[in-house]
Parts: C-alpha cells; sequence; structure tokens
C-alpha cells in the first residue's frame, strides 16, 4: 500500500530541504546532482550524471533508499552494493522517521550511500 498524501507531502518537504544542502552547487548540477523519487511506500535518492559516451544522456546511480511499514510505523533503511541490489543496511536498518533517514544518509558514517 502507498504511503497517504499527506505523507507524501512530508516526505517531499524532508528530502527537498535534505537537498538543498547536498546538492553540488549551481554551476556544476549539469556534471552532477542529486535527485529523489517518491513511488508507493519508498523514497529512492539518486544521483545524475551525463552519461560517459553520450553527454546529452543522463544516467543515474542510486544512493539511498527507505521504505515505510505502516504497521510497524517503521522506515527500513537500504543501501545499494555493487552487486547492483538494495541491501538493508546493517549498522541501522531501520529508524523512525523519514528525517531521522535522511540524518543517517547525510552522515554516512560508514561510507555507504556515497562513498
Amino acid at each position: 500500500m502507498a504511503i497517504s498524501e499527506f505523507e507524501i507531502k512530508k516526505c517531499e518537504k524532508a528530502v527537498e530541504k535534505f537537498l538543498s544542502t547536498h546538492r553540488p552547487p549551481t554551476h556544476l548540477r549539469n556534471e552532477v546532482d542529486l535527485g529523489y523519487r517518491i513511488k508507493n511506500q519508498s523514497v529512492e535518492i539518486f544521483e545524475t550524471r551525463p552519461h560517459w559516451n553520450d553527454k546529452s544522456e543522463k544516467i543515474e546511480t542510486p544512493v539511498a533508499k527507505t521504505t515505510y511499514v505502516k504497521r510497524q510505523k517503521i522506515w527500513k533503511v537500504y543501501w545499494h552494493m555493487s552487486d547492483m541490489k538494495w541491501h538493508g543496511y546493517e549498522p541501522t536498518p531501520e529508524v523512525s522517521s523519514i528525517e531521522a533517514f535522511l540524518v543517517l544518509v547525510g552522515e554516512d558514517k560508514h561510507c555507504c550511500f556515497f562513498g
């Protein structure tokens, strides 16, 4: 089940605040930038860059993902490994809010999200 419209707006506001402090400077955003998407009950943060072989094409590299589990009222945290799959973030597999997820990603203590 997808999260409610209220939760979506709350997520958008929180993620946009996060991106406003973590995106590269404006003059570099054609070369590298951060974005996000909300789909069903998940929020995904990704990096965009021009394709190495065709600069007019943008490619996305996953950074971090969280999925809301309504029954438990928690957000599960995932990171994208080199095997191209999402894996539970073992140091902190779940958080209580979207804001807590964004703090975790921003700190990136174990260099799993941004490398």
